[in-house]
């Protein structure tokens, strides 16, 4: 069975698959020797003009690093100017002064990964000396600057001190704290072929994610299941087309037409769907540590 077109109401803009990280978990293998992609500020404001003749509300910045990109000002002005709400998920490494004035300027939401409330911890998960202290004193400056920023705690090695680093956020300010635990793609999947099976089930689901050389998939995890490419075909026509219909059907179709069950909160978006029951990559995913602990962090893949 093929669905029928549902809205689309928010877009991952992967904008480059350039990190100043090397995260052992990357789900989309970013490195400082990642690229910003096909992809011109030509391309990226054409397709941010077509998304918002659709109707999307909502579009996230994603990379890789997107900071990094040369032109993320100007692409930020675009889509806050045709009337997106923008988020942008960083590292919060580096951030210029002209970008801190933009993010306030425009309103711009932010969301950013937290791995422990010490530095020798996360900056092992983040391969990378300094990142704690960077990433932390730039969360107190969103929070001095007065700007929405969310984050996201993932549980990637057995030892890592998760919940203190939720603590820790909320110690900072932050009201909004997801959790989760790693995914089996990229890095993490440590070799495995993804499969349907291995995503959430809401992929596609008025949602949709757009690469650095203008490939469209599912969502930024399910970027071995291509829709289409909007250098080639009006975003438009790819959501609407056969390729996506089929796609969301088949996702679907693996996880038994259900709807998700709750295990642990989303970490991408606040607006996706609850990531469970377990993907099979993962399996053992506990939900009850949510209960015993208060928090909501599973076990991560392979531990």
């Amino acid at each position: 069975m093929t669905l029928p077109v549902v809205p689309l109401g928010f877009a991952w803009l992967e904008v480059t698959g350039r990190c100043n990280l090397e995260c052992v978990h990357c789900y989309a293998n970013s490195t400082p020797r990642g690229t910003h992609g096909t992809m011109t500020v030509v391309d990226w404001t054409d397709t941010i003009t077509q998304l918002a003749a659709m109707g999307t509300s909502d579009v996230q910045f994603i990379g890789g690093e997107p900071v990094l990109h040369p032109h993320l000002e100007q692409l930020i002005v675009n889509a806050r100017t045709a009337g997106l709400t923008v988020e942008v998920f960083s590292n919060l490494m580096t951030v210029s002064e002209d970008l801190w004035h933009v993010f306030t300027e425009y309103d711009v939401r932010l969301a950013t990964s937290y791995y422990s409330d010490t530095a020798a911890d996360h900056d092992a998960v983040t391969d990378r000396k300094g990142s704690h202290a960077r990433t932390r004193d730039n969360i107190q400056r969103a929070q001095e600057l007065g700007l929405t920023l969310r984050g996201g705690v993932i549980q990637v090695r057995p030892e890592q001190r998760a919940l203190q680093a939720q603590q820790d956020l909320e110690d900072l300010g932050l009201t909004v704290v997801g959790a989760d635990r790693t995914r089996a793609f990229g890095r993490a999947s440590r070799g495995a072929a993804p499969t349907m099976a291995d995503l959430c089930g809401h992929c596609a689901d008025g949602k949709v994610a757009i690469g650095p050389d203008g490939d469209v998939w599912p969502c930024v995890l399910g970027r071995f299941i291509s829709l289409g490419n909007v250098k080639q075909t009006p975003i438009a026509d790819i959501w609407s087309g056969p390729v996506t219909r089929r796609a969301r059907s088949e996702i679907q179709a693996a996880h038994g037409n259900l709807p998700a069950q709750s295990c642990t909160p989303p970490q991408f978006l606040p607006m996706c769907g609850p990531c469970g029951p377990c993907v099979p990559s993962v399996g053992h995913c506990d939900p009850r540590i949510a209960d015993e602990t208060g928090a909501t962090i599973g076990t991560p893949a392979g531990d």
